[in-house]
């Protein structure tokens, strides 16, 4: 350890200790002022030679003795009580003044400088000035007046000169104090800032691994559940049949492999080099998407726009995708035996609109028991939507089944970016 980092520590220690044992450091400074002021009083007014002054030159009163002890004693409250403990001091060195008016000597001020020093350093700095002068103002005064030499002895001067610097110390002490606090909030500020960051950036991804696990894997699980269904009740009479869904589930269960592994290669690192390559889909691969749902049984018709496809920004033309799928698992999954489904595209130069309809009655229309859970695929299509700005419609049809209309803008995406 160095010899600054061992000062710190030292002083880190000693504020501590500060802060813990106040009244005893107040103590401590009472009885140091007592004995300051006590060989104040005895000492001679000037050294001879170059010597410091002597003590016992003066002789020691009981008034003395009785006034130091006083305002000495006051100083244990400094601490609880600055300005109470200032009023008592300031009044008892006029008391001291008074009484030895012979003597423009008043050893009791210094317990009065440190009062002033208390009450500047826990005070705001219009008070400090106006308690400073009128401290100031008032001992000086004091001295002058009862004092039996010229208005300008050293003796007066020194007063205003003691009780000056004791405000403007007291000022700076606080001033640092507020200084160091500051930087000492900001930083724990900026710390609990970065940890909120964190702690949302945390559940946003949380979410979005979330929502694109579940747009992978569940309209891929559904097809393979009615596959499998086909699969058991045609086993026995028609086996051919029983073979071509399950190589449907057989395909069905490849092609979530698949996309699954492309999307945890998507959530490694981008300096992984196991990340996979291949472009997130889109429109582009819609016509497979849709043949997926019809061989599982979902006659699915498609309304695009005359003309070749428009290039669509990354996210949009995920989004859409992930709607389409969404969508139309739900109508697998909900609409009932003999629903059809009608995907529409439609896109003009701000924005994509995407709606997926069905004429199903559902599934508990026809006697079917309703799926438990479930919920999370039309909440992730709408957290989807509404990242890029867009809205999200949904409800039944007025001549029956249900309707997804979502309308994603353009104008705030760029060709090319990342969904």
């Amino acid at each position: 350890m160095t010899a600054s980092a061992q000062d710190a520590s030292r002083v880190a220690r000693l504020r501590q200790w500060h802060r813990t044992h106040q009244l005893a450091f107040d103590a401590a400074l009472a009885a140091v002022a007592f004995v300051a002021i006590v060989c104040g009083a005895v000492a001679g007014p000037h050294g001879h030679g170059g010597q410091l002054p002597r003590l016992g030159v003066r002789q020691l009163t009981a008034t003395t003795v009785v006034l130091a002890a006083l305002a000495s004693g006051v100083l244990v409250l400094r601490s609880r009580l600055p300005r109470t403990v200032l009023a008592a001091t300031g009044s008892l060195t006029i008391v001291e003044l008074v009484a030895r008016s012979g003597d423009p000597r008043a050893p009791v001020a210094g317990a009065a400088v440190i009062a002033l020093f208390t009450v500047a350093s826990r005070t705001d700095r219009p008070t400090t000035w106006r308690i400073g002068a009128l401290t100031c103002v008032g001992l000086t005064a004091a001295a002058m007046f009862f004092g039996h030499r010229p208005w300008y002895a050293q003796e007066n001067l020194a007063i205003l000169a003691w009780t000056g610097m004791a405000a403007a110390a007291g000022d700076a002490v606080r001033s640092r104090r507020a200084y160091v606090d500051a930087i000492r909030e900001r930083a724990e500020r900026a710390e609990r800032t970065r940890e909120e960051e964190a702690r949302r950036r945390v559940a946003e991804e949380r979410l979005r691994i979330a929502r694109e696990l579940h747009d992978v894997v569940a309209h891929h699980i559904a097809l393979v559940n009615v596959q499998a269904g086909v699969a058991s009740h045609v086993m026995d009479n028609r086996p051919d049949q029983a073979k071509q869904a399950l190589a449907h589930v057989r395909e069905a269960s490849r092609s979530a492999l698949e996309e699954l592994r492309a999307t945890v290669g998507l959530l490694r690192q981008s300096d992984d080099p196991t990340a996979p390559t291949e472009p997130a889909p889109g429109l582009g691969v819609l016509d497979q998407l849709i043949e997926g749902f019809v061989r599982a049984g979902l006659p699915v018709g498609v309304e695009l726009p005359p003309g070749p496809p428009p290039a669509l920004p990354a996210s949009v033309d995920l989004t859409a995708y992930r709607v389409v799928q969404e969508a139309l698992t739900n109508v697998r999954k909900h609409a009932g035996d003999g629903a059809r489904a009608t995907v529409r595209i439609a896109h003009t130069g701000t924005a994509l609109t995407v709606a997926v309809l069905d004429d199903g009655r559902g599934a508990a229309a026809e006697g079917a028991v309703p799926e438990r859970g479930g919920g999370h695929g039309l909440i992730g299509m709408r957290e989807r939507v509404q990242a890029l700005r867009g809205t999200v419609e949904t409800g039944p049809r007025a001549a029956g089944g249900f309707e997804v209309r979502v309308t994603l803008p353009l104008g705030g995406a760029r060709t090319g970016e990342t969904g």
